[in-house]
């Protein structure tokens, strides 16, 4: 045999190897509460059954097209299946303990399969192809929902997530802030980089301390007369021309205004008032008046950031 059939053959012997391990880790320990199988190039869930007492189960960054083999996990609280290949929300039926459930970055078009998941209180949906928020009410232990770089227009069907209080709806193509009466628990709202082009519908909103609206067609702040728990508020990338309707809101603490087309020193004067420690304000007219930084700390001397740099 030649070198280089020697060497081909002790590669195709140490893939097999590799590959038997991922299968053997698999059942190692059936005692284990947390098994870590991230990066394992695994194409097919299997060999779980011998998992007694399994509370946390890591599958992250893997080759996984299909949710099955999971019938005997019904001691799980934590499944990820971060970064694969799956289409389908399916065969969940059994995980009547699951807590968390993360299938963010894969090939999801739906949201279904749920029906008994109903102590879910984590769910990530990011970066896949869903186009409708749908076959959540049931889910009324909620806290979290991460829908993030989908496909989702409208904002719906949400009514019965009392519990609700992060909500991700970042990259989508959403028109309109909507449907948010009964989610008076929540405390952050991230609607960055939609469609929107108009701040409305948040005065049940009387909890939230975060709202992001970064990189949406606003042109003026307003409607937030009931979120005076609010401590950061992200309205960057905008098409601002003035800051208004915020001397109410006495907690906040970050505002951010960068990218937009504020040019009047006079709107600024009136943020003085309030207890800010960071404002964004680059990128805008004003930010090009010499004595930029010198005057806002001047007139908002609670601040001790001012865009990227702390203030001296």
């Amino acid at each position: 045999m030649s070198s280089e059939e020697e060497g081909h053959a002790s590669d195709e012997n140490q893939s097999d190897s590799e590959n038997q391990l991922v299968n053997n880790i698999m059942i190692v320990d059936p005692d284990t509460e947390e098994l870590d199988l991230n990066h394992g190039r695994i194409n097919k869930m299997q060999n779980l059954e011998p998992l007694r007492c399994i509370e946390r189960l890591y599958l992250r960054w893997n080759l996984i097209k299909t949710i099955e083999n999971l019938h005997t996990l019904t001691t799980l609280r934590e499944l990820e299946l971060y970064d694969n290949q799956i289409t389908k929300m399916e065969n969940l039926d059994a995980l009547v303990n699951l807590e968390i459930l993360d299938l963010s970055f894969n090939r999801i078009k739906q949201i279904e399969g749920m029906e008994r998941l109903v102590n879910l209180e984590k769910l990530f949906l990011s970066s896949n192809k869903i186009s409708k928020m749908e076959n959540l009410s049931h889910l009324s232990k909620l806290k979290l929902l991460e829908l993030g770089d989908n496909k989702i227009r409208v904002i719906q069907n949400i009514d019965d997530l009392v519990n609700l209080k992060y909500l991700y709806l970042g990259k989508n193509k959403i028109t309109t802030i909507q449907n948010l009466d009964y989610l008076q628990k929540l405390t952050c709202l991230s609607l960055q980089n939609n469609r929107i082009t108009k701040m409305e519908n948040m005065d049940n909103l009387v909890e939230l301390d975060e709202l992001y609206v970064s990189e949406n067609g606003i042109q003026e702040i307003e409607n937030l007369e009931n979120t005076l728990k609010l401590e950061t508020l992200d309205v960057a990338k905008n098409q601002l021309k003035t800051i208004s309707n915020v001397a109410h809101l006495t907690k906040l603490e970050e505002l951010w205004l960068n990218d937009n087309q504020i040019g009047n020193w006079n709107c600024i004067q009136s943020l003085g008032d309030l207890h800010l420690h960071t404002i964004y304000l680059e990128r805008n007219p004003v930010a090009e008046d010499p004595a930029y930084r010198r005057k806002l700390k001047m007139m908002i001397p609670s601040l001790n950031q001012i865009d990227a740099t702390l203030c001296h």
